[in-house]
């Protein structure tokens, strides 16, 4: 089974690389901004509390995230492996997924970051915000707020995996099959 984390701020092209991934890994893949959404729109009682956080950029809890991924790895329980997609995104959730993980027999096989500049970023995300319909994309202040929260409390999972031999950097600008074919390069040599 292969496990895999894929990191970037938001707008780096995490959902658009996962699914050339998934499809041609055979990989699950877990979009913690995707289960948010589905929860939201539900209106479950977990989303309800997700969206308290998100209309304000912030991240969501550890807790209410790791119940809604445990969920959902647990309704694969044939998947060859999953892609995680946003998530770990503090250390506190990395140690959990690790014992959850670990609980189940598995591990993380290796965590690959999108590198891509803040300008180039935000002026992605605010074009997205005018199809998708998400206030957070919508919201200069509020992208630069999930920016410095992912500063904070993601970017220090970096040292965590690199001590774990597990990390991988991949520049996330360039065309999508530019992207994509650097993420194959780091994929193929795991």
């Amino acid at each position: 089974m292969i496990n895999i984390v894929l990191f970037g701020k938001p707008g780096a092209g995490k959902g658009t690389q996962a699914e050339f991934l998934k499809e041609k890994y055979n990989l699950t893949h877990l979009s913690t901004g995707d289960i948010f959404r589905f929860n939201i729109k539900n209106d479950t009682d977990l989303g309800r509390l997700a969206k308290t956080f998100m209309d304000k950029g912030d991240l969501v809890p550890d807790e209410v995230t790791i119940q809604m991924l445990q969920s959902e790895v647990d309704k694969n329980p044939l998947s060859a492996g999953f892609l995680f997609d946003g998530f770990p995104r503090t250390l506190a959730q990395a140690a959990a997924l690790d014992k959850f993980l670990e609980f189940k027999g598995q591990n993380i096989t290796a965590t690959v970051a999108l590198d891509a500049d803040d300008s180039v970023l935000v002026a992605r995300l605010l074009e997205r915000g005018k199809t998708s319909g998400r206030p957070d994309d919508q919201d200069e202040e509020k992208i630069r707020n999930r920016y410095q929260e992912y500063n904070e409390k993601t970017a220090p999972l970096m040292d965590y995996y690199k001590g774990q031999g597990k990390f991988h950097a991949v520049n996330g600008i360039g065309t999508i099959l530019e992207v994509n074919e650097r993420l194959n390069l780091v994929f193929d040599n795991l």
